[in-house]
């Protein structure tokens, strides 16, 4: 007797995950492992079969989610890149008061998303430059996304007043590589090895102020 069962097909789970859940985390897996080695032994000295044993995944499935070591090192530098994204977002969402305050908790979250953990400093700035034209590509792109939102916190903030304010893009991708050369150079001191995040955070502050009160004598309210 023929059967007229026409349920669907459940798709097969293991350990309560679907196959694209999984994907996901070997894809997780595959980039921590990569932070990890990257930042224990840099870009160079780091290969594709140490990333997979690290992340317990084969090298069958690291080529299923990445075409090669410098795919996977693009895919953690935009993982990082979103995360000091969110975590300055989220200061700007959270800070009340003057201009002052929200400069002050834009800077203090920029600074702790790259410093709290030592490993992504060096990932994203020790590393990145010199590693290919995709690399670099990726970094300047970062960077724009930086500057843009600096521009845009100097139009809402009141630092230039409305309408078209020309050059205000160059000088804002100008303090962009200011504020992350101050965070490069403190890597370096007595400062950045104590782990002193305060004596950053007034470096940076100092700087963006500067910016800040040059714009506005630059471009005072009409």
């Amino acid at each position: 007797m023929t059967s007229t069962d026409k349920s669907p097909v459940r798709p097969r789970r293991i350990q309560g995950l679907d196959a694209e859940q999984r994907r996901a985390r070997r894809r997780e897996q595959i980039l921590a492992a990569a932070f990890e080695l990257i930042a224990a032994d840099g870009y160079v000295n780091t290969a594709i079969e140490q990333i997979c044993q690290t992340a317990f995944v084969g090298n069958k499935a690291f080529y299923e989610l990445f075409e090669s070591k410098e795919a996977c090192y693009l895919a953690l530098l935009q993982q990082q890149s979103e995360r000091a994204q969110g975590m300055v977002a989220a200061a700007l969402a959270e800070v009340t008061g003057d201009r002052d305050a929200v400069v002050a908790a834009v800077i203090g979250a920029f600074a702790h998303s790259l410093v709290d953990d030592p490993r992504v400093a060096k990932v994203t700035f020790g590393e990145a430059s010199g590693i290919s034209a995709k690399v670099e590509q990726q970094r300047r792109t970062n960077r724009r996304w930086a500057a843009q939102f600096l521009e845009s916190l100097w139009r809402t903030q009141g630092f230039v007043p409305p309408g078209d304010i020309p050059h205000l893009y160059p000088i804002a991708v100008s303090t962009i590589g200011g504020l992350f050369d101050t965070v490069a150079d403190w890597l370096h001191t007595d400062a950045g090895v104590a782990g002193d995040i305060d004596t950053l955070i007034r470096d940076l502050t100092v700087f963006a102020d500067i910016v800040n009160r040059g714009l506005s004598a630059a471009y005072p309210p009409s």
